[in-house]
């Protein structure tokens, strides 16, 4: 940990850089960890349970508590119904460099 400042400076002496499997594998867990909190967020916020949020949009509660727990690969698709069909919020993504 000598010589690190940034937290991308961590994540390149722990894992890799960018581009490298054990890299690309932390950076998808971590995409998925943060998009299991927001939908979680976004649910609550709701005032809906996971079983209500899984009716909604055709999907079964177990799949929902996967996603919530950073356990499920979301295609943006299925991101995007959960959160505008089910929750009735906007999503909006950006891409940044």
């Amino acid at each position: 940990m000598k010589n690190i400042k940034t937290f991308e400076d961590l994540l390149k002496d722990k894992y890799g850089e960018k581009g490298t499997p054990a890299r690309d594998k932390y950076d998808a867990e971590s995409l998925a960890f943060r998009l299991g909190v927001m939908l979680k967020e976004a649910r609550k916020e709701a005032h809906i349970t996971q079983e209500q949020l899984a009716k909604r949009t055709g999907t079964k509660k177990s799949y929902i508590s996967r996603i919530e727990r950073g356990q499920s690969d979301i295609q943006i698709s299925t991101y995007y119904k959960l959160i505008e069909t089910g929750l009735g919020k906007q999503l909006n993504i950006s891409i940044g460099s």
